[in-house]
């Protein structure tokens, strides 16, 4: 069973007809349209609703995509294949902070790699375009060994909780080098845009001013999101689709679903014309919540399997 690996723009990730299939389970439905996150009780620090909210338990196990292949949905892929992967990135910074600096300089020392501390500790001395963090080539490269594209998510705002990240302006050759190479370039809505439709807007011109081109992905930082009235301001803003929805500390099926899928808008009884390609993993949420390398392995590899099984999309941050 061979995955198929798709990273740019949702190209050829099929959106299904589930509405009239999954009325038919009122408890799938509800849970589909998430419909207790409509008057959400108990939100984190971050205003989002937390897993431990939820009436079913079990994140681990997409529901819903079961119930659509025990009723015999037909679910195409190209080249064969019978599940697919969608690989991504969120660019949160560009320059290490100096909490970063410290650690990865100790990692090289207790490596006793040379070079790489001196990457780590050395580089503003050579100016910022030397930042270890702007690897994308990198990156492309190693993903490009084993076929597969992938979509990095930037920030194009101006404000942030934490702290100033980076302006998207300093990156147009790197924008324009993934983007020539057929990787793709999305949005990282900012931490105050994922309620503010005119924020939204804003960041979504700015990167497409330095990109050149329309930017049609998106995923909000620190996967704020406001159900369904993201959705809504995101269909409006002009995305093809949207890559938020997941826990911030759980991995799995925020709505049981591990396929793409258009929202339903229960308020207003309309699917909603974008696409949700939903995040089962994270890399910080996974390994948060296990000891072990290993446990983040089986971890992963539970839900690798469950998508393979239901033929869907594994969304990878």
């Amino acid at each position: 069973m061979e995955p198929w690996s798709r990273g740019h723009q949702g190209e050829g990730l099929q959106m299904l007809p589930l509405t009239e299939i999954i009325r038919k389970n009122p408890f799938l439905w509800d849970l589909y349209t998430l419909k207790e996150e409509y008057t959400p009780g108990n939100l984190d620090q971050h205003n989002r609703f937390i897993c431990s909210s939820r009436n079913n338990q079990d994140i681990l196990e997409p529901s819903v995509s079961g119930f659509m292949i025990q009723n015999n949905v037909t679910i195409p892929y190209p080249e064969n294949t019978t599940f697919a992967v969608c690989l991504t990135h969120d660019v949160d910074e560009i320059y290490p902070p100096c909490g970063h600096i410290l650690l990865s300089s100790m990692t090289s020392l207790g490596k006793r790699d040379i070079e790489k501390f001196g990457e780590q500790v050395c580089w503003k001395l050579h100016g910022k375009e030397m930042s270890p963090y702007r690897n994308f080539n990198k990156i492309m490269d190693l993903e490009e060994k084993y076929g597969a594209r992938s979509s990095f998510y930037f920030l194009a705002t101006k404000t942030d909780i934490r702290r100033f990240r980076y302006n998207i302006e300093d990156l147009k050759v790197e924008l324009g080098q993934i983007d020539e190479r057929g990787w793709e370039v999305g949005l990282h809505g900012g931490y105050y845009a994922y309620n503010d439709f005119e924020e939204i807007l804003r960041e979504k011109q700015r990167l497409e001013q330095v990109l050149g081109r329309k930017v049609t992905g998106y995923r909000n930082h620190y996967l704020r999101f406001e159900v369904p009235g993201s959705w809504e301001k995101l269909e409006k803003a002009g995305f093809r689709y949207d890559t938020t929805l997941g826990y911030s500390e759980r991995v799995g099926f925020r709505n049981g679903i591990c396929h793409p899928f258009r929202p339903y808008n229960l308020n207003t009884d309309r699917e909603v014309s974008i696409l949700e390609i939903p995040l089962a993993i994270m890399d910080c949420t996974l390994f948060e919540s296990v000891k072990t390398d290993d446990e983040a392995w089986e971890l992963a590899k539970r839900l690798i399997d469950s998508v393979a099984a239901y033929k869907g999309v594994l969304c990878v941050n």
